[in-house]
């Protein structure tokens, strides 16, 4: 079978599966609906597979429907950004622009600077989503996307580029300090109450403990309670519950305003890598390539935050 047999009948399911009826699907594709059913017809029959379950009541995808759907949508959408690139009507970033960001990150650091590349760019439409779990970038459809942590492997699918380390404190409320005392070494800082990140497995996060020429070492803790959010988090060591170590670009307006009081400076360590990805077979897109460099201009982390 040659690559353009392989892709007739792909826009027709789409609109059937989009619209929810042949009929509908028909009129959009100004095809006669019995064209339309003979279309999918020779789809599933080439697939060996149904793509929709059909009753006298409606229509429904099966689950290789589904699955299908999703990713005839990528291709599809990839020849027209094709077309386009090529045609050379987009010197000017524009259309739908697919993006995830970190929940927490996204919120507190990422998201003031989309909303000014969303006005720099006015012809593009930024599809924005929030989420601390793995998102795959090609699979997901995604045509950036910002990640901390995660697997240092990157297929060849991706390309990314490096935005920094993130910079762990100990901090705590003036509150507490002034109740149990601040701590001078390592030491005194194991014997007080702390805030833990709790895992989606369960599992808290351990300290990263630098103390001079001392190699890194996970310092697992006794928590006074453990929150699965970093903002609650935050609240909680600002409401006094005890010492917890967090990302400066999560509380550096708190320590500012004095909210927060950062604890055994010497302390601070690195921690996890902030990464922008995408779709390699997206890269020559403007609008990708815009929003890559606007990222990587204005979300760079610091390597030390020694103001905040």
């Amino acid at each position: 079978m040659t690559p353009a047999e392989r892709l007739k009948g792909l826009e027709t399911f789409v609109a059937v599966a989009e619209a929810g009826s042949f009929t509908a699907a028909a009129e959009r594709l100004n095809l006669t609906k019995s064209a339309v059913g003979k279309a999918v017809a020779r789809l599933e029959g080439r697939l060996k597979k149904p793509l929709f379950e059909r009753t006298t009541r409606r229509l429904q995808m099966t689950d290789a429907g589904d699955a299908f759907y999703k990713v005839c949508v990528r291709v599809l959408e990839e020849l027209e950004l094709a077309e386009r690139v090529l045609a050379a009507d987009e010197i000017i970033p524009s259309g739908r622009l697919r993006v995830d960001l970190p929940a927490t990150f996204g919120r507190i650091q990422a998201f003031a600077s989309l909303l000014e590349f969303a006005e720099k760019y006015q012809q593009v439409m930024p599809q924005v989503s929030f989420t601390d779990r793995f998102v795959d970038v090609v699979e997901d459809g995604m045509d950036v996307v910002l990640r901390i942590g995660g697997d240092d492997t990157w297929s060849a699918a991706v390309g990314y580029k490096y935005l920094g380390h993130e910079e762990l404190v100990f901090c705590a409320s003036p509150g507490y300090l002034l109740a149990h005392g601040e701590p001078q070494s390592v030491e005194e800082l194991l014997h007080h109450d702390t805030v833990l990140y709790g895992r989606a497995d369960g599992s808290n996060a351990p300290w990263l403990i630098k103390d001079g020429q001392q190699p890194l070492a996970r310092q697992h803790v006794n928590p006074r309670i453990v929150l699965g959010q970093a903002e609650a988090q935050v609240a909680a060591v600002e409401a006094g519950l005890g010492i917890a170590q967090l990302a400066t670009w999560l509380v550096e307006q708190q320590i500012r305003d004095g909210r927060l009081q950062k604890i055994l400076p010497q302390l601070a360590t690195q921690g996890l890598p902030l990464h922008i990805v995408w779709q390699r077979s997206r890269q020559h897109a403007p609008k990708v390539q815009a929003l890559i460099s606007h990222f990587e201009t204005t979300l760079a982390i610091r390597p030390h935050a020694d103001n905040v």
